[in-house]
């Protein structure tokens, strides 16, 4: 016998990516139009929604028995859905921790717990070695470089909780962690550009939720010529299907990317410095 929803609707890409992960691909029977993990989800299942709007006639006539959706921003689609009659479940996710506990929650829902924590747990593992990598250059001598994310280009926005957090992971400081404690895009606008210019990041990522990131365009802004990530090139793109979706790939793509410029940003400064690198040892 199969426990749980039989036909799911997920209006956001994590919950859709982590039921493939699990095995129940059959159980989705809708998929918001930004799902893109895996590949194969734009031909198999049909979208439903974007992110802030669904089209609530084709999702009742799937006839879910559950729709699974996110934030505070989805809260008018839910109502409605329920005013139908349907059973709508909205995470609000915004820490790594509270993304392990909503996949540990849909996992159990579709009576596939034992499975979902071997693959948590496999994720906890892959965190915690990128951390022993950057304790061990640390211990070398190397600094955390400073770190500037940007959400959005217009206004700037700087990277939500997750991300901040998965940057501190991956062996950086975010400039402003003190906006990633901030829930809604709105709160974490950068005013003043120049703001950036003074906090003075070492990298710079951009992920504009959707948008292509334009580096050029960034660093010809006026005044950040003087900012190292500017003067050192070091602006990367991150695709917003692996680091702003609150679930699997920012745990384990994203933050791979966050990690990997991380790290060997801490290399080269410590071969500058005539350190010579050690291996870390298994």
């Amino acid at each position: 016998m199969s426990y749980g929803p039989q036909r799911i609707v997920c209006l956001t890409e994590e919950t859709t990516e982590w039921l493939y992960l699990l095995g129940q691909e059959q159980r989705i029977v809708g998929v918001s139009g930004y799902s893109v993990r895996p590949p194969r989800v734009r031909q198999e299942k049909p979208r439903v929604s974007a992110f802030l709007t669904a089209k609530v006639d084709k999702i009742l006539a799937l006839q879910p028995d559950c729709v699974f959706g996110f934030s505070d921003l989805q809260a008018d689609i839910a109502a409605t859905l329920i005013r139908h009659g349907v059973q709508v479940t909205v995470f609000n996710q915004r820490s790594i921790e509270e993304i392990f506990s909503m996949l540990f929650q849909v996992a159990a829902m579709v009576n596939q717990s034992e499975r979902g924590l071997a693959l948590i747990n496999g994720m906890r593992a892959g965190l915690q070695q990128m951390q022993q990598t950057v304790a061990h250059l640390l211990a070398q001598g190397a600094r955390r470089p400073k770190v500037y994310f940007e959400e959005w280009d217009s206004p700037q926005i700087s990277a939500i909780r997750w991300v901040s957090e998965l940057i501190g992971v991956a062996g950086g400081d975010d400039c402003f962690a003190e906006l990633g404690q901030q829930a809604l895009g709105r709160d974490r606008i950068i005013a003043d550009p120049l703001q950036v210019v003074q906090r003075n990041p070492d990298i710079i990522f951009g992920s504009w939720c959707g948008k292509h990131f334009r580096s050029e365009l960034v660093a010809a802004r006026s005044g950040w010529q003087a900012v190292a990530a500017v003067q050192a090139q070091q602006l990367f793109a991150i695709p917003s299907a692996e680091i702003l979706q609150p679930g699997p790939a920012a745990l384990t793509d994203g933050v791979a990317q966050l990690h990997r410029h991380c790290v060997a940003w801490m290399q080269q400064s410590l071969l500058s410095a005539g350190v010579p690198l050690q291996e870390l040892q298994p």
